[in-house]
């Protein structure tokens, strides 16, 4: 066996010039001699440093080629933002077509054009329905999106999310002290202030009961509640689980929301952002029966320090209603959400029934909600609120807060 010494920081340390590694080499190394000590070990992991633009978590991964560079071109990569800002299945399945008319054709990119081949072909199945003759559909697995924002709820089972589901909303989804009582997703629409946030519960995930529709449930939410029960002495385990699940999906449950403390968004792993299909889902942790824990600050600690999860929390109990108050608002305010009310030329503002967007998006945006045609035809609009005066003329790029009423011209 002939072992080199590598001098090259950071891969400071030896390695062996062969092919399938026998030992596993310690950094240790004498000074004088310049020669490195090697043991056996139970595993065979060799310390090779990886080659130039290969990422592996395994050390002995072995020699591959170089990746090839894609060299995306504006116009996929403007197609693929739209895509990752789509919440509709229609509007999806545009930017998937759109992504593949633009994307290179060459061998770098062999993969991705399977892979959105693949999503255009489910996506096609999803929206053109169960097939006629003897093969019928079942119920759907993919929620349309309403009111300001879509929220799963994900669990481990009996952790809890029925229960809190029909408390939060008022739904008749059923309810029951055994698992599994969820099987297709349930809607509910869960109010604060003069909006509604659309609650969706979703069959809880574990390894012993997969869901395999799991992705394409969770592409329209804009964000998750995890809920986890700190009364069960396996929660830790179920909770890693499904973290697991969810990333083998490339669905991440982010700490990070729209809207922080700090003022900023932070952003993905360059892995996750590179990647058109990795799911970023900001997440809330919900700390369910929270009535029943004693200690409950040292009890999360403590479950921090076992998974890692550094998502906010938000201790609630579904049965004595402690917590649930707290939910709307953190939401409103996380997820930025403006209200917006429009008015007729000539007529009193309608206050009934505002549009929802994101803090910070613009009066074309609220064109968009009221019909797609307007957009293009809008000249103007006028805005009463915060930080104008009354019937302020403003064009379509104008940044809009929340409270403002706008009459749009065209």
């Amino acid at each position: 066996v002939v072992v080199c010494l590598v001098r090259q920081p950071p891969f400071e340390g030896v390695r062996l010039v062969f092919f399938r590694p026998i030992f596993r080499l310690s950094a240790a190394r004498s000074s004088e001699c310049g020669v490195a000590r090697c043991t056996t070990q139970t595993e065979l992991l060799c310390l090779r440093p990886p080659r130039r633009g290969i990422k592996s978590e395994k050390p002995n991964a072995g020699y591959t080629e170089d990746a090839m560079p894609a060299n995306l071109s504006p116009e996929y990569k403007a197609a693929e933002g739209a895509f990752r800002a789509a919440r509709d299945s229609k509007e999806r399945l545009a930017s998937l077509r759109e992504m593949l008319r633009t994307i290179p054709k060459h061998k770098g990119t062999d993969h991705l054009q399977a892979d959105i081949k693949t999503r255009i072909k489910e996506l096609t199945e999803e929206l053109a329905g169960p097939k006629k003759g003897g093969a019928r559909g079942g119920p759907a697995t993919v929620v349309h999106p309403e009111g300001a924002a879509q929220i799963a709820l994900l669990g481990a089972p009996n952790s809890g999310k029925s229960l809190l589901h029909a408390k939060l909303t008022g739904s008749d989804a059923p309810v029951g002290p055994y698992p599994f009582t969820t099987q297709y997703p349930q809607p509910g629409m869960m109010p604060h202030l003069d909006i509604h946030f659309q609650l969706v519960d979703l069959p809880p995930l574990s390894p012993e009961h997969p869901v395999a529709w799991i992705a394409n449930a969770l592409q329209p939410a804009d964000a998750a509640l995890l809920l986890v029960d700190l009364t069960a002495p396996e929660c830790v385990d179920q909770v890693m689980a499904l973290v697991g699940i969810l990333s083998e999906r490339k669905i991440h449950l982010c700490e990070t929301w729209p809207a922080q403390d700090t003022g900023f968004e932070a952003e993905p792993e360059a892995e996750q952002a590179a990647d058109p299909f990795a799911l970023q889902l900001p997440t809330l942790m919900l700390l369910t029966k929270a009535d029943q824990i004693a200690g409950l600050d040292d009890e999360l600690g403590v479950f921090r320090e076992l998974t890692g999860l550094r998502h906010r929390a938000i201790a609630v109990s579904a049965a004595s209603g402690q917590g649930l108050e707290a939910l709307g608002p953190w939401l409103f305010e996380r997820l930025a959400v403006a209200r917006i009310y429009t008015k007729a030329p000539g007529r009193p503002a309608d206050m009934g029934r505002p549009f929802t967007i994101r803090r910070g998006q613009t009066v074309g945006d609220v064109a968009k909600l009221v019909h797609k045609d307007l957009a293009h035809g809008l000249r103007f609009a006028r805005v009463w609120g915060p930080g104008h005066f009354d019937g302020q003329q403003v064009g379509s790029g104008h940044p809009l807060l929340d409270g403002d009423v706008i009459e749009l011209h065209t």
